[in-house]
């Protein structure tokens, strides 16, 4: 057995329990891990983080800040045993990055607000791809695509505003949203009665209602809102009032399969009522 490191809120105790995880004697599952084959677990555990910190419990967001750091750690302690790198280097190389693109903290430029900030901090992380030889002619954004698709097109459109290739306002962007919206309509209005669309149609429906996703995603960011935030929000809205008219059907007595649609809706109108407007 392994006696535990003391002081667990120190971080050198938690990379030796992680050592440990990934030692002789440690956990068969830990020692099974790659980077590769931790990806999926640091993609759930940064959604689950965004949740908690929504949420507003304190708790959970702790619990979930400690999951990330577990990932953090443990692609560093697997690259260490690979004689590649380790946590040091990690911790090193963020360190110097936050010091390099803050230069109005630890140096003499002058900033008079957040958008010189990140103007800067543009400027600079261009130069150190210039610096490692890394720039090129590009066919795409350097925005990630294992992003959320709302979350991508967001910060694509934060790339074209950079390029001075936007709409001048908010009122330009809702007019493309309409825009949009009736070119989907065109497209819907084609669909038959209860027959499946064909799949050509299916396609067109696709293309229009992605353009609609993706003009609706530059309206929130016109808006200084995150259209990711928002879809997230309403979908934790959405769930708990159906969970709540649920809940309620079945106190009274009924079976939600034996009511009919307006009854549905009546259930569904109360919850929303009993809820409250911000739930």
């Amino acid at each position: 057995m392994i006696k535990p490191p003391e002081h667990l809120e120190r971080f050198d105790a938690f990379v030796k329990i992680v050592e440990a995880l990934r030692g002789p004697d440690g956990c068969p599952w830990d020692k099974e891990q790659t980077h590769r084959s931790l990806v999926p677990y640091a993609i759930e555990e940064t959604f689950e983080l965004a949740e908690a910190i929504e949420s507003g419990d304190d708790l959970e967001t702790v619990g979930e800040l400690g999951d990330v750091l577990l990932q953090v750690v443990l692609h560093a302690e697997i690259a260490r045993q690979e004689n590649r790198y380790s946590i040091d280097d990690v911790v090193r190389g963020i360190s110097e990055k936050m010091v390099r693109r803050h230069p109005h903290v630890f140096g003499d430029t002058q900033v008079s607000s957040s958008k010189d900030v990140l103007n800067n901090w543009a400027d600079i992380k261009a130069e150190e791809k210039k610096a490692k030889g890394s720039v090129k002619s590009k066919s795409s954004f350097d925005v990630p695509v294992g992003l959320p698709a709302l979350q991508r097109s967001h910060k694509i459109g934060e790339k074209t505003h950079k390029a001075k290739f936007d709409w001048p306002d908010a009122r330009g962007v809702f007019e493309k949203v309409d825009e949009e919206i009736q070119e989907l309509k065109a497209e819907f209005s084609k669909i038959s009665g209860h027959v499946p669309p064909t799949d050509e149609l299916k396609a067109k429906l696709e293309h229009e209602i992605g353009d609609v996703l993706f003009s609706v995603s530059q309206l929130a960011r016109h808006l200084g809102l995150d259209a990711e935030q928002a879809l997230r929000t309403t979908n934790t809205r959405f769930e708990k009032r159906y969970f709540h008219m649920r809940q309620f059907v079945e106190s009274s007595g009924r079976e939600w399969s034996a009511l009919s649609d307006p009854e549905k809706e009546i259930a569904w109108q109360a919850s929303k009522k009993a809820l409250g407007k911000s739930v």
